[in-house]
């Protein structure tokens, strides 16, 4: 038991989270964890995380759509004192005159976003590649890692799902399926040491193939968290034992995969809208029809391509500032996910979110039509991910996850409806990772 006690991966580990630990990685049907990670906690962030879990279990939103939050200005006199790129910048100007960041930005220069105030000696990093072709070295500290449960939490609470505390059970098992998936235990303590592990589904990863079921029916966790494509696969294996949530991070769920998924493991799913700069930004709320925001130190703007804050209800980029990275706070950043904005009784919420820029596609008359309307044509059908490509001569092209595929037709069906009687063809997505979900060869259909 002793080779489990890391003081540095672990430093406030007791006994029976140690346990834990061993019956995680010794489990007969453990599956081959290739790397090793920890919370790294002190008992001072333990204590922080503690007084931040009890602050938002009361604190609310307190800005609506075509008003600022009463704690900008002080976070931008904050963020233009100690950030390298703003103190070069001078005084902060109006928020309006602020010029926008995007991912390139920090691909150029992170160093460059960390406040100066943040010791680097408990800093960690990781990086990130997603789909704009822009590779990023993210700055983060343990405690931020740590806040992603709080949000998570908060979003779980909406559902009527509360968490255990103590070091008897499984609390998250985090899914993926790829060929090369980073794998580990740990536990966490502000469960009280419940087990934590990070599994990857692929048959590569596991001494025998039938292990899978075997391990996760014994681990049992409370909640899973993952994508489309491995909760996809994760439906395939004969579990017994039920989650009472699943959450889905990372790429865009529709309507007719979360049923079917609620359907068979008789829970929620949660939808979060995620980014690896920001954390959890926002969950889909069914009565609301669309993703509630969750962060109550996050202001969301929409922009125009020329960086102007458009009008309630109107869709444009989702622009972030704030956060609860210290080590990297956010002014105007543009995320390049496109959404529209609007206030609701329990807060601001965004309405048609989609990933990337959006995509118009003409049709026979010449027509155009946006790509939100494809999304309403399949959002009854449980795909696990799909993607829509229109060639110069007007053809198109539904890529669909092998998963998938056995709903071709369904999906050609709905779509005749919105493209007449233009070719569509089907072909397979050979990757295991997030595509670009809409694209087109005629240079008018991308929106700028």
């Amino acid at each position: 038991m002793t080779a489990y006690f890391d003081p540095e991966r672990y430093p406030t580990l007791s006994d029976e989270g140690a346990e834990m630990l061993r019956y995680l990685t010794e489990h007969p049907n453990a599956p081959i964890y290739r790397d090793e990670s920890g919370n790294r906690l002190t008992t001072a962030d333990l204590d922080e995380l503690k007084a931040l879990e009890r602050k938002l279990t009361t604190e609310n939103i307190d800005w609506a759509v075509s008003q600022h939050p009463s704690w900008l200005e002080q976070f931008l006199e904050y963020v233009y004192r100690e950030v390298p790129y703003y103190r070069a910048q001078g005084t902060a100007p109006a928020f309006r005159h602020i010029q926008p960041i995007s991912r390139a930005h920090l691909s150029a220069d992170i160093a460059a976003f960390v406040p100066d105030d943040i010791p680097i000696e408990r800093m960690i990093n990781f990086r990130t590649t997603g789909t704009s072709g822009n590779p990023l070295l993210l700055a983060s500290h343990p405690r931020v890692a740590a806040t992603y449960l709080l949000f998570h939490q908060r979003a779980l609470r909406r559902f009527g799902v509360e968490l255990e505390v103590g070091a008897n059970h499984v609390g998250v098992v985090l899914v993926g399926h790829q060929t090369r998936c980073f794998t580990y235990v740990s536990v966490t303590p502000m469960l009280g040491d419940s087990g934590l592990a990070k599994i990857n589904l692929h048959p590569n990863d596991w001494r025998h193939p039938d292990d899978r079921t075997i391990y996760l029916d014994a681990l049992n966790p409370e909640v899973y968290t993952g994508d489309p494509l491995t909760f996809n696969e994760l439906k395939k294996l004969p579990l017994t034992s039920r989650p009472k949530a699943l959450i889905s991070v990372g790429m865009m769920m529709s309507a007719g995969m979360r049923a079917d998924l609620e359907a068979h493991f008789n829970a929620p799913v949660l939808d979060i809208y995620s980014l690896n700069e920001a954390g959890p930004i926002a969950v889909f709320d069914n009565e609301l029809d669309g993703h509630l925001l969750l962060q109550t130190h996050m202001y969301v703007e929409i922009l125009d391509s020329q960086g102007n804050t458009v009008e309630p209800g109107i869709r444009g980029e989702i622009t972030l500032s704030g956060g609860f990275n210290f080590c990297l706070p956010l002014v105007r950043y543009r995320t390049g996910d496109y959404a529209a904005l609007v206030d609701s009784p329990e807060g601001p919420v965004l309405k048609e979110l989609s990933g990337r820029a959006p995509v118009r596609y003409q049709l026979e008359n010449g027509e155009w039509i946006n790509n939100i309307d494809v999304t309403h044509a399949l959002r009854p059908i449980p795909l696990a991910q799909f993607g829509l490509h229109q060639n110069k001569d007007k053809s198109l092209v539904l890529y669909l996850a092998p998963s998938s595929m056995t709903h071709h037709q369904r999906c050609l069906e709905a779509l005749k409806h919105v493209f007449g009687n233009l070719i569509i063809n089907v072909k397979q997505i050979e990757k295991e990772d997030k595509i670009l979900q809409y694209t087109n060869d005629l240079i008018e259909g991308v929106m700028q």
